[in-house]
């Protein structure tokens, strides 16, 4: 019996909210509420949390002072207001940082925060807590789709607290276990030697759900299906976040694990943007943010349903703003006429194909999506993991992990295949032992390692 779910739902929850004045259970529910209205309601309360987020900018934030005498039209169509302002770089933030606090707000007052930094440097990023606290609303909206509440028992193939004293890492895992009620394995280190006794202390621990990165599920997968492993129990899902969950990883996982694979997209500068329902539709977070989908290069609004880069405007961060913040995703939304069979009135994610700088340039300018490069290497099969890097316009570099038995004419046709994919783009490649994922625990099949 688990006794930790019921002591954190009715003491620790209700503990934060008296002597902190945590608010997540509040939001939770007010999210719950909105996300079953009408589409046209829902879409009002976002027009409406946009503008007063408008107003505020130009009246209390120095990076948007300059676009002030924009503020009289805001009321009319705030969306074609923010279509005038700036699309927001991660370079240009970063550079002018301070200009963002609002007025009287200072870095002290806000929650520091980092992004992966998984291809260049981490950006560091202010948000306040009353964002935080409706991220995590979001997500257990998300979540109890699929009858997992607050409390509920957790598994995670996450990263782990790395530069870390044994004593403080004692500690950071005693407070996930008792006050999260969750374990974690490293997701940047899953030793294969080591699996049966991964799953003997899953299996023990029976966790609800599990949580963590798709590629390091599919890893986990992987080998426990080459090791003839399972799992004694039936978990209500796994949850796939911070990466793209492709088709591939996303059968094998469920196959493995016994359980439906969800998907939950989000960023660290951005909270939880999406949350998939049973019906298989992404339910993006509209009253939390609204997201502009437009050309990755001309930056024109992009259609109903059309892919293209993602621009995130967060609604509840009064303190530290960012309006139009390209957080370098590729996706497509449509916005439906009623609500989903899930319930759900919240417009769709109907598209999420990973990073902008997934897409590649090729020699005469056109975009190719890393995508090509994945159907390459499940349709041969001969290749253990890989990952390609275009270092210019001119330029990529391939790395491969070949598998044991293939032979060496096959790795060099998927090399071959690879090459064909880029017309015009000189790729060398080699062959190597492993192709670790950095600390954060995200692994990249392709990388465009230079700005458009």
């Amino acid at each position: 019996m688990d006794l930790i779910k019921p002591f954190i739902e009715h003491f620790v929850y209700p503990m934060m909210e008296v002597r902190r004045g945590n608010k997540i259970r509040l939001h939770l529910d007010e999210l719950s509420q909105i996300g079953a209205l009408p589409p046209s309601l829902l879409m009002r309360i976002q027009r409406e949390k946009l503008a007063k987020l408008l107003h505020h900018c130009f009246e209390s934030v120095p990076a948007y002072a300059p676009y002030s005498e924009l503020d009289s039209e805001v009321d009319d169509d705030p969306y074609a207001v923010l279509q005038k302002l700036p699309v927001l770089l991660k370079p240009e933030y970063a550079k002018n940082r301070d200009s963002y606090f609002a007025d009287g707000v200072t870095a002290e007052q806000c929650i520091r925060n980092t992004t992966g930094g998984s291809t260049a440097e981490p950006l560091v990023f202010y948000i306040d807590r009353r964002t935080v606290e409706y991220y995590e609303a979001a997500r257990w909206r998300g979540l109890a789709k699929w009858g997992i509440t607050p409390g509920s028992r957790s598994c995670m193939l996450w990263g782990s607290p790395i530069e870390m004293e044994k004593q403080k890492q004692k500690k950071y895992f005693l407070k996930e276990k008792y006050l999260k009620n969750r374990i974690a394995f490293p997701a940047y280190d899953i030793a294969p030697e080591k699996m049966s006794e991964y799953v003997k202390k899953i299996n023990k621990y029976k966790p609800e759900y599990f949580y963590g990165y798709a590629s390091v599920y599919y890893e986990f997968a992987r080998l426990m299906k080459e090791n003839g492993l399972k799992f004694t129990f039936k978990p209500k899902c796994a949850v796939s976040t911070a990466e793209t969950l492709y088709d591939f990883q996303r059968k094998l996982i469920s196959e493995v694990f016994g359980c439906p694979t969800v998907n939950e997209y989000g960023a660290r500068d951005a909270g939880i943007l999406a949350y998939e329902c049973p019906e298989g539709h992404m339910h993006v977070t509209a009253e939390n943010a609204v997201i502009e989908i437009v050309d990755p290069v001309t930056g024109a609004p992009c259609k109903n349903g059309e892919q293209g880069d993602m621009l995130i405007t967060d609604l509840n961060n009064f303190s530290a703003p960012r309006l139009r913040y390209r957080v370098g995703d590729v996706g497509a939304i449509s916005f439906p006429t009623e609500n989903c069979k899930c319930s759900s009135g919240l417009p769709i994610l109907m598209k999420l194909d990973g990073r902008v700088d997934d897409m590649f340039v090729g020699a005469d300018g056109h975009l190719i999506h890393g995508h090509i490069f994945n159907h390459i290497s499940k349709m041969m099969d001969v290749v253990v993991k890989f990952q390609i890097t275009q270092t210019s316009r001119t330029a990529a570099h391939l790395l491969i992990v070949p598998r044991d038995g293939v032979a060496q004419e096959k790795n060099e046709e998927f090399a071959a295949r690879i090459r064909d994919a880029l017309p015009g783009i000189e790729v060398t490649h080699e062959y190597v032992s492993d192709i670790p994922a950095p600390k954060s625990g995200k692994f990249r099949y392709a990388i465009r390692a230079f700005e458009l």
